[in-house]
């Protein structure tokens, strides 16, 4: 990467989701017929709507947010300290207004940016959509109406790994896998947060999976830009 890059103006993050109820029975009839209709394609002829309710949690109409985890650095110059905060809990409104405090309050500025792993394709998304849906007014650095591409304050180190080829999808295990980065995946995956939140009813587990995510994230970025990962002193739970 030749670009200069200022890490101390970086928000980085991860979220975790659910289906918003933990039964497809409990949708009304309606929700169900909705469901059904928006997941056709994937499902095609293979699973019932039912049958496919576990993955409701990708699809910001059909899911829920349990759990944002952020990071940044609180020094980098002189020496590195990157602290790392969660938002979590079963009422998602409040989450997510605690969330856009922090970005209101801390990362406004226009040389702030978020960054995530396909965070432009998920998360960036999901958090907007699912603010709106909770009547929460959406922050500076997710409201994109207007913008122009390049007014837009996001980065996504799967994007920034593609150099250009769109069709190119590079799993955050992958990418930390091949570039010698500790890997986040020794716990549980992504397939599994939604059984470890209404069946476990785990949510710290999930919290804990979440922050191991965004460190992987920031860890990647200096490794995009030929710096030295993070080491375990230098990384602050706050």
């Amino acid at each position: 990467m030749n670009a200069k890059i200022n890490f101390g103006n970086i928000l980085f993050l991860d979220i975790e989701t659910v289906p918003e109820l933990e039964n497809y029975s409990d949708l009304s009839s309606e929700k169900q017929e909705l469901y059904a209709l928006k997941t056709q394609y994937q499902r095609k002829d293979d699973f019932t709507s039912e049958e496919f309710y576990h993955k409701a949690g990708i699809w910001a109409e059909f899911g829920k947010i349990i759990c944002i985890s952020v990071g940044f650095f609180s020094s980098y110059d002189s020496e590195r300290i990157f602290r790392v905060k969660s938002f979590y809990g079963d009422n998602e409104e409040q989450l997510l207004i605690e969330f856009k405090k922090l970005l209101d309050k801390h990362f406004n500025g226009l040389n702030h940016l978020l960054c995530a792993h396909n965070g432009k394709e998920f998360d960036f998304p999901y958090i907007a959509r699912r603010m709106i849906i909770n009547r929460i007014e959406l922050p500076l650095k997710l409201n994109l109406f207007g913008k122009k591409p390049w007014e837009i304050p996001h980065l996504d180190t799967m994007e920034l790994w593609k150099f250009g080829d769109y069709k190119h999808y590079t799993s955050l295990k992958l990418m930390t896998h091949i570039l010698g980065i500790p890997s986040p995946k020794d716990d549980i995956n992504g397939s599994q947060v939604a059984e470890v939140y209404y069946k476990e009813k785990n949510l710290e587990r999930i919290v804990k999976y979440c922050e191991k995510d965004t460190i992987a994230v920031v860890q990647l970025l200096l490794r995009l830009y030929n710096q030295e990962i993070l080491q375990e002193s230098e990384i602050v739970k706050v």
